[in-house]
Parts: C-alpha cells; sequence; structure tokens
C-alpha cells in the first residue's frame, strides 16, 4: 500500500460494481437535474481510484502519494492532550457537555478572532465554528441560492464549482472548452502573475477566491487583493474568500481578506484547522461573515447564514473545538507552526529538484504545493507516466479547471524520507 493512502478507494469500488448491477424496481422520484451536470466524479475520490488499480497491478511497489493533501505529521501532544482529557471528562458528572452553542464554543470564537485576526479586524460574534471549510462552502451556497451568478479562479479547488452546479447555479457542460456555461473562470496563470486580469472579467454576484491558492500556491498581494475588493464593490459583488493556507505565508502577503480596506462589505471568508494544525480527520473550521455585509435589500447575510446553520448544523464536535483552543494558546500555536515549517520544508525539496531538472515550477514559497508545467503534455497523462514509472500519485491540473492543463499538483505533506525519496525517483525519470 502507499505511504499515505486511504481506504476509502474501496468503498468506491464497491459503489460502483453495485451501481453495475440492473435495478428490478425504481420509484418514481426523478434525480435531481443539476446533479447530472456534473462531469465524472469528484477529483479526489478519482485519484483514489486510480490509486487502487495501481496497488492491485503493483502489490509490491512502495507507493509514495504526493496527491491528496492530506498531512502526514503527528499532532503536537499539548493538542491531543487536550482533546483526550476533555474525552474523558465526558465520562464523569462534572465534564460531561451535551449539545452546544451551534455557532461554536464561546471561548474558541473569541480566541479566533483575537489570534487569528490582529487589530480587532474580526468580532468573535462574526466567527462561527464548523467541521470544515469544505462543509460551510455548501452552507453558504444554502444562503445564497440558485439564482445568482458565479465567477471562480482557473485553477481553484474544484468544491466551488461543483458546489455551484449542484445548487443550480451553473449551465451545461461544453465539453470542448471544458467549462460550465454560466459560470465566470478568472484565467489565473503564469503570465498574469496568477491574478485575473479584472478589466476582461464579467460581472458576477459571488467571486469566489483563494490565497494561498490551491493549487497553484500563489499568495495574492496586497495590491492586487485591494483591486479585488474595488472591483467588488463597484459590481455589488460579494467575495468568498478562502484562507485554509493563511498560516504557510512566508512573506508580507495578505493572510485575510478583511486586512483589505473596504472588504467588510463585500466579503465573506472561510477557513479551517485541517492543514494548519493536522485537523483533516478531526474535522473543525470557521467562517467569518461580517455585520455590515448586506444583501441588496439591506438584510445582513449573518442573519441568514446563522438561520442555516441553526437548521443544518447541531455544531462541531466539542472535542475537537477543545483541540481549537490548545492550537490557539500560545504554546500550542508555536507546535502547529512548528509542522508548518516542515512541511515548506518539504516543499522547498521538491522546488529545488525541479529546478534541478530543468521543469518550471510554482508555488512551494508560501503554500504547502508545488504547481509543476509540463508544457504540450495532458495533465492525466503526466499523471499516468509518472504513476506508472515512479509511483508516484500526483493531481492532475486540468482536475482544476481548464487552466490547469500541462500541469500538475505535488503536495508536500509527508514525511522527510518519502519526500526524498519522491525526489529521487523525479530525477531517476527525468533525467
Amino acid at each position: 500500500m502507499s505511504a499515505n493512502t486511504s481506504f476509502h478507494p474501496l468503498l468506491i469500488e464497491a459503489s460502483l460494481k453495485a451501481q453495475k448491477k440492473r435495478a428490478d424496481f425504481c420509484t418514481k422520484v426523478p434525480r435531481n437535474v443539476n446533479l447530472e451536470k456534473l462531469r465524472n466524479g469528484y477529483l479526489f475520490p478519482e485519484i483514489s481510484m486510480h490509486e487502487l488499480r495501481h496497488v492491485e497491478k503493483y502489490p509490491d511497489a512502495k507507493l509514495i502519494s504526493l496527491g491528496i493533501g492530506d498531512t502526514t505529521e503527528p499532532i503536537p501532544e499539548i493538542i491531543s492532550s487536550s482533546m483526550a482529557d476533555f474525552a474523558l471528562g465526558l465520562s464523569t458528572y462534572g465534564g460531561y457537555r451535551g449539545y452546544g452553542p451551534e455557532q461554536g464554543n464561546k471561548a474558541l470564537r473569541k480566541a479566533i478572532s483575537k489570534i487569528m485576526y490582529k487589530d480587532g479586524l474580526v468580532k468573535d460574534t462574526e466567527v462561527f465554528i464548523s467541521d470544515g471549510s469544505q462543509c460551510d462552502i455548501t452552507r453558504l451556497q444554502l444562503v445564497l441560492g440558485s439564482k445568482l451568478t458565479v465567477a471562480v479562479q482557473d485553477p481553484s479547488f474544484p468544491a466551488y464549482i461543483d458546489s455551484s452546479v449542484i445548487i443550480g447555479q451553473a449551465g451545461n457542460f461544453e465539453e470542448e472548452a471544458r467549462k460550465y456555461q454560466n459560470i465566470e473562470y478568472m484565467n489565473c496563470g503564469p503570465k498574469n502573475s496568477f491574478f485575473p486580469d479584472l478589466s476582461t472579467t464579467s460581472k458576477t454576484d459571488i467571486i469566489f477566491f483563494c490565497s494561498p491558492n490551491n493549487p497553484t500556491g500563489h499568495a495574492a498581494t496586497r495590491n492586487q487583493l485591494e483591486l479585488l475588493v474595488e472591483f467588488a464593490r463597484e459590481n455589488g459583488s460579494i467575495i468568498i474568500f478562502d484562507s485554509a493556507y493563511a498560516t504557510y505565508i512566508k512573506d508580507d502577503s495578505p493572510r485575510s481578506i478583511f486586512e483589505i480596506p473596504g472588504a467588510r462589505e463585500v466579503a465573506i471568508e472561510i477557513s479551517s484547522f485541517s492543514k494548519f494544525a493536522g485537523f483533516t480527520g478531526i474535522r473543525l473550521g470557521w467562517t467569518v461573515i461580517p455585520n455590515e455585509l448586506l444583501f441588496s435589500n439591506g438584510f445582513p447575510v449573518i442573519k441568514d447564514f446563522n438561520r442555516i446553520v441553526c437548521t443544518c448544523f447541531n455544531g462541531a464536535s466539542n472535542i475537537a473545538q477543545a483541540g481549537g483552543l490548545a492550537c490557539l494558546s500560545s504554546e500550542g500555536f508555536s507546535a502547529v507552526q512548528s509542522v508548518v515549517d516542515y512541511y515548506m520544508y518539504n516543499a522547498k525539496i521538491l522546488v529545488k529538484t525541479f529546478a534541478y531538472l530543468g521543469i518550471k515550477a510554482y508555488g512551494g514559497t508560501n503554500a504547502p504545493y508545488v504547481w509543476v508545467h509540463f508544457p504540450g503534455s495532458k495533465s492525466w497523462e503526466i499523471f499516468g507516466k509518472i504513476l506508472e514509472k515512479a509511483h508516484i500519485i500526483t493531481v492532475p491540473g486540468s482536475g482544476f479547471g481548464p487552466g490547469g492543463e500541462e500541469y500538475l499538483r505535488l503536495g508536500a505533506f509527508g514525511h522527510r524520507e518519502m519526500i526524498l525519496e519522491a525526489c529521487k525517483r523525479l530525477e531517476n525519470l527525468f533525467i
């Protein structure tokens, strides 16, 4: 098996086999037409299927995964012990806790507003604790509804587009262009410094924007975000700003959209403990909705989001929230930052390897992703070549949008020895 594999591919294969069986009985309930528009499966389970088939074909191969961005290093003890102590306390009368506020533990909301947002940028009452930012994307889509228009970076995290399709904001998929109708794809590549040309970007109601970007690893500069906020204010749009990788930023790039003047009237921010603290399996995130953000009729967006949260969510695990609080203590924050630094050194090793090979790579300085260019190649083909010949899982760039063709995303999550071994294999393949 791979050094960084999961077991869900087996469940996927079982599901596919079940679908092949002929149904003896069907209900009269039609399938959701929006789900029918989705192309293939979600990107990362598709990659897991390739991984599973490769392991079956080469059972003795030592597969290395630089693909799905799952953390690999142990959670610092100060954090895991806090969760363990809380869990043990649940077995006592004094320590037992049941339902908590749907919006999250008040102490954790205050800690996030104080530690993650300096100088009073965000009020604790504007912070909603969740089970991860990807879940909050869907909750936000429920708030926004199907009648709005959407813009996304190209390339970008697939959940922005897929959730837009599912909620009904997208038209049909155009095979030749590899795009959905009614979605504005904002090209963000090396030629435009990974920031869209806003002078040619159509006005939309919603703008999904991730910085540092997944998959390119680019952190938007202050000037770029100022242009984005100005663009949103001029058009009356709402920016959904994904800052899940903000703690990986090493230079002076903004870590929050709310560092930009005027953003509180036009932006929502989603973030996560997943990559910051290794909580990919624990599940904890947050969303910030400023009180100043209003719909066109003057109604506060925060009130509708609160209604959705109270209807669709019973609150994040209180054990996970205890861990979140430990992460934001001075000792805990220092400990998780050390793990972030570890991953970033892995990224540095990957970038150095591709430079040695004469292959252009971007990112790896403000995010744990390296965006590698293979001119003239189809991304799924180069994915297959590296998997077949080097036994390394990567992510095809086209899975992040048409702008990702010719690219691969490599993640820096992994044990150091695994990263070094992957680099040796890549050198042997491409020299």
